[in-house]
């Protein structure tokens, strides 16, 4: 039951998106300061900016219980992320700004993924 909520909401993810192919990046999830996650990724991009990553391992967490995060622009340098958790509850994280220091990150107030 549980890998169909996923498999579902993963699908809802996607098809509210304009998809293009998953690619291999590297990519690096912090929490209060804290690598929570760092190595590999797929990386899901849209045509607008948004992106997904997930763990390049099928069905395992990228961080704790968390197998997606979405960081999805609401407006230029300012996104709304996300994380899938494995029992397919979606988990607000909160607003993010694109870093000045480094473009392919985004930080929140405690919080930051990047993707390279």
């Amino acid at each position: 039951m549980k890998t169909l909520i996923v498999i579902l909401a993963s699908l809802l993810l996607l098809s509210s998106q304009s998809i293009a192919a998953y690619r291999i990046t590297k990519c690096q999830i912090e929490s209060n300061g804290e690598a929570t996650y760092k190595g590999t990724c797929l990386f899901l991009p849209d045509t607008k900016g948004s992106f997904s990553l997930e763990n390049p391992i099928k069905n395992k967490p990228l961080t704790n219980d968390v197998i997606m995060v979405s960081v999805t622009l609401v407006e230029k340098g300012i996104a709304e992320v996300q994380g899938l958790t494995v029992d397919g509850i979606n988990s607000r994280w909160g607003e993010a700004k694109r870093s000045l220091k480094d473009k392919a990150c985004w930080e929140g107030d405690d919080f930051k993924v990047c993707a390279w």
